[in-house]
Order: structure tokens, then sequence, then C-alpha cells
């Protein structure tokens, strides 16, 4: 494989991001692998792995868009937001109208300030909030300020008497968590909701349409496989072709001029080889990242 670049997995359910990372450790013959973006267990799709220098890209693989499907059950409410927790409430949800579904969904698209999912990953005082939970604690977050760009309802099903099941999509800001928006319409409907499947269809601008699996992977292998370094970073970032002198200068960490650019870009070599990723301030174009070999 590849020692150096982006793969974009289609991560399976059952799964932890971790165990997908340890996969790609042992295929790749590396540990220097990372992923860009915690999945759930429970929900499949894109997962971008970073092998080698491009574990460095990861960081701004991390902030990225992300776009997902999704299906939320009204009527049940689970101590995860999710289908992988115990169900802890139900109210029977047969007779919420299909207007006040698509109504409070609606509320919750935009600008939103969204309090996190007990059972995640973030951490309070050095301690993840989910293991807290699993210990018995009482687990508070504050709210967060996420974007919610998109939020459509692609179908309200009523297969079952006492829950409606809702397929959406949903296009948002990082950081949303997507069971959140189950349990939060749930509330504003007062039959709670969780999360019965999520996937993830695209992080930036890496699609299911590029995603290979695990299994796939292991056939290839020690087929190179995924975008090298200088193809993935020309693909999230805007290319800034440097002179023989101004490589010099900047590989060896030194600045450039400015060329009047917004947010961080990727500096390429006369020979097409990657650089730096950079930023401009006060009149100078600055490394934030060197990838060019040692």
């Amino acid at each position: 494989m590849s020692t150096d670049g982006l793969i974009v997995v289609d991560k399976p359910g059952g799964m932890t991001s971790h165990d997908v990372v340890a996969r790609i450790r042992r295929l790749a013959r590396t540990r220097r692998v990372g992923h860009g973006g915690t999945l759930d267990p429970m929900a499949t799709g894109v997962l971008v792995i970073g092998v080698g220098r491009a574990t460095r890209l990861l960081t701004y693989v991390i902030g990225a868009d992300k776009s997902y499907t999704a299906t939320i059950r009204l009527g049940q409410a689970t101590v995860t937001d999710d289908a992988e927790g115990d169900v802890i409430a139900t109210t029977p949800a047969g007779t919420v109208a299909d207007e006040s579904i698509r109504s409070a969904l609606a509320a919750l698209s935009g600008e939103i300030d969204q309090v996190p999912s007990a059972v995640s990953a973030i951490k309070i005082n050095g301690q993840r909030a989910y293991k807290r939970v699993r210990e018995g604690e009482a687990v508070d977050l504050p709210a967060r300020r996420v974007t919610v760009s998109r939020l459509d309802v692609l179908a309200i099903r009523r297969d079952q008497p006492d829950v409606v099941d809702v397929d959406v999509e949903v296009a948002c800001s990082t950081g949303t968590y997507i069971r959140a928006i189950a349990r939060d319409a749930g509330l504003a409907l007062g039959v709670g909701g969780h999360l019965t499947a999520l996937r993830r269809t695209a992080v930036g601008g890496f699609t299911l349409a590029e995603a290979v699996t695990l299994d796939e992977l292991e056939r290839r292998a020690p087929e190179v496989v995924g975008l090298p370094l200088a193809v993935a970073a020309e693909r999230f970032f805007a290319r800034r072709d440097a002179t023989a002198d101004e490589a010099k200068v900047l590989s060896h960490g030194g600045p450039l001029d400015a060329v009047g650019r917004t947010g961080p870009y990727a500096v390429f070599d006369p020979a097409g080889g990657l650089i730096a990723i950079v930023s401009e301030r006060a009149g100078r174009a600055r490394a934030e990242v060197v990838l060019a070999p040692a």
C-alpha cells in the first residue's frame, strides 16, 4: 500500500473507527495511521484514513463539512440516542402528524445550539463522556453552536403501530451529532426519538463513490490504494505553484510572499511535489504543516 496518502474507506457497521485504523496499520505495515473523524460502531460509510505523512492532513479533514443519510425512530428514547443503547422511555407516536414531524425537524436546521449526546467521545476533565456515563455518572454537556445546512425528509414510514420511522438526509458542520437531532426531534414532539441507522455519505469532497471496503483493501494489498499525498492535498485545498527558490525556502520552514488568498492552501514545487499547507497573515505566507520529504 502507499506509504503516504489518504484512503477513503466505507466503514462497515459493528466496528469502531479505531478498529479500522488497526486494520490499515497491518495492511500498510506502519503505525503512522489515523482517521479524519470518528464514526460510531453502528454507523457505516465514509471514513477518511491518513497513512504516513498524510496523517498531518487529518486535522483539516476532521474540520470539513459532512453529509449523512439516517433513520430516526420516533416513539422510543434510548440512553445513547441510538439503537445501541437500552430503551429508557416509550410513548406511542402513531398519531403524530407528518406535518408536525417535518416542522420539528425543520426547527433543527440552520445554525443551532446543540447539546451533544451524553454517550459521546467528548472529554470532561480528561475523561470521555461515554466512560463517565457507563460508570453511572450523570453527564451534563454544554450546548455547542453547529450548522445543519440541509435536513431533508426523504420518507415517513408507519410500519409499526406505535413508532414512526423517518428517513432523512443531513449536511452539517463538523461536531454535529445526528443522534442529537433524533433525540431533540423526539423531545419536541413529546414522544422521544433515537437513531436506528446512520451512513456517512461525504466528508468534504470525499464521497462514497470513491470509498473502498476493508475487504477490497485486503484483496488488493500490497497494491497502492487511495490518493497519494499530493493528489489528496490538491483535492482538499486550493493550489499554489512555487518557484525553485520559493520551494527551498518553504521546505525549510521559511515564509513566502503573500498572494492575497484566504484560508489554508497547498503549495507545490516545480516538479509537482507537495511542500506544505500554508496560510497568509501580516503579508506573509507561512507554513502550517510542512509535508516535503525530510
